[in-house]
């Protein structure tokens, strides 16, 4: 029979230790030594041979039946879509946020409507009571007779709830503030952190119930604890988004079980979180399209087009260098594309403050989105604003040259749909045909921002005046 014991593990050379320092006595390095619970067998003599026959026994990979997984239902499409299409049973999945982005109500909402519409759900909550937990239900209107509530702090008290009661979902709020009594280290460290997860793990793979846990983040915006915890579960989710902004974005970072391309779009109200089915038209629903320093980018989110607006201004500075801000896009990008249009383009920009702004709290990564910031930017600083039912899509390169960007038509069809008739992109590879939209192919950015602008105004001098 295995014996367990407490040791403490370096994290940088694996040296044992049998209690707990600083420093470690095999490489010194200081603050690498974490707790973790060791497994001991018995004796080689004592134990009995033991034919492999079980599920786990090698077969060959013809042999493996190769059936569809059967997932269960979650509250929002949005969140089915980031998923792969549901929660997959066996499965262990972390969803990572900043406080008070909504992980607790996403979650909320979805127990009760899996305790509504499948079966027991049990939601163990080591940050709130059951009465916190009962107020935020009433205020979003959530009161399911199958839906479980737990306020336990030990996760060996917790497990041997689900034992007992075997719901069909288990939800755990949250992973840093749950503790192993057999570690001696607080709640939150990286030993309790990886034990308490690799608990779940067996426990969600034994019974066959989705567990979904919580994972606080550091400052950087990563999950805090040890990298590992990434690897043992089996999905990763992001919710994303300002505090005190209206909108959310669930991101997938990793799934075995689906892509991880998908994002699921909402809007936080009173009653909790509700789903967008057309983020675009939410996106664009405040544009003000007669503002120079407005244009309209065709992003990819994995399989479904979104357009959202890109913000640009440029302001006359004094200072030697002169500011580069950015909110949702990449600052390293943008001094890119600065250096392109200064280079390429002709536009003076080294005295100039600039501002860029993804409108809704979208964070955009793709290179597609390239012409339309650019755009935005000459926008602003000639004071020539872009046509209202114009959109623009297509990756700069260093020389000025247009690079083409995925799946052109279904971009040009999404904002056809949405009653857009001009377009700006780079030359396409074979022609395309979109009911009520032109389509301008250029091979420079000079020449999109010229398509998109018109010519550049002159500028007066005293010849002019006299």
């Amino acid at each position: 029979m295995a014996k367990t014991r407490t040791v403490f593990v370096c994290q940088q050379c694996g040296a044992h230790q049998a209690r707990e320092m600083g420093r470690c006595p095999n490489c010194s390095g200081w603050g690498t030594l974490v707790e973790q619970i060791e497994r001991r067998e018995a004796p080689a003599s004592n134990r009995r041979s033991v034919v492999v026959s079980g599920a786990g026994a090698p077969l060959p990979l013809h042999a493996i039946p190769s059936g569809g997984v059967s997932r269960l239902p979650v509250v929002y499409q949005e969140f089915a879509r980031v998923l792969g299409g549901g929660l997959v049973p066996g499965s262990l999945v972390l969803i990572g946020g900043e406080p008070g982005i909504g992980k607790s109500s996403l979650l909320l909402q979805s127990a009760a409507h899996f305790a509504e519409h499948v079966g027991d759900a049990l939601y163990i909550s080591a940050e709130e009571s059951a009465q916190q937990i009962k107020l935020r239900a009433d205020r979003m209107g959530l009161n399911p007779e199958r839906l479980w509530i737990s306020s336990e702090t030990n996760l060996e008290t917790a497990i041997s709830y689900i034992d007992s009661q075997r719901p069909g979902l288990v939800i755990v709020d949250s992973i840093q503030t749950v503790y192993i009594e057999e570690l001696s280290s607080a709640a939150g460290s990286v030993g309790q952190v990886r034990e308490g997860a690799l608990r779940l793990l067996r426990v969600a793979k034994d019974l066959n119930i989705p567990i979904i846990i919580v994972g606080h983040v550091t400052k950087e915006g990563a999950i805090a604890g040890p990298r590992m915890l990434e690897h043992i579960v089996d999905v990763v989710l992001y919710l994303e988004g300002e505090r005190f902004h209206q909108y959310r974005i669930l991101r997938g970072v990793k799934n075995r079980y689906g892509s991880t391309d998908e994002v699921g779009i909402f809007e936080m109200t009173a009653t909790g979180l509700h789903e967008i089915s057309n983020p675009s038209q939410v996106f664009l629903a405040e544009r003000s399209a007669n503002t120079p320093g407005s244009a309209v980018a065709v992003t990819l989110e994995g399989t479904r087009p979104i357009l959202v607006e890109i913000q640009g201004l440029t302001s006359n500075t004094a200072n030697p260098q002169p500011r580069r801000t950015v909110n949702g896009y990449d600052l390293n990008r943008l001094q890119m594309l600065l250096a392109v249009l200064g280079k390429r383009v002709g536009l003076p920009l080294f005295n100039q403050d600039v501002y860029v702004n993804i409108v809704g709290g979208l964070r955009i990564g793709e290179p597609a989105a390239d012409l339309a910031v650019a755009t935005a930017i000459a926008s602003s600083f000639r004071n020539q604003r872009v046509a209202s039912d114009m959109v623009l899509m297509g990756e700069i390169g260093l020389s000025g040259e247009m690079r083409s960007v995925t799946q052109i038509e279904r971009r040009l069809s999404e904002a056809a749909k949405l009653g857009f008739s001009k377009a700006v992109c780079p030359p396409l590879q074979t022609p395309i045909h979109i009911e009520g939209m032109q389509i301008t192919q250029v091979k420079s950015v000079f020449d999109a921002i010229e398509a998109a602008l018109g010519p550049a105004p002159r500028r007066k001098n005293r010849d002019d005046d006299e």
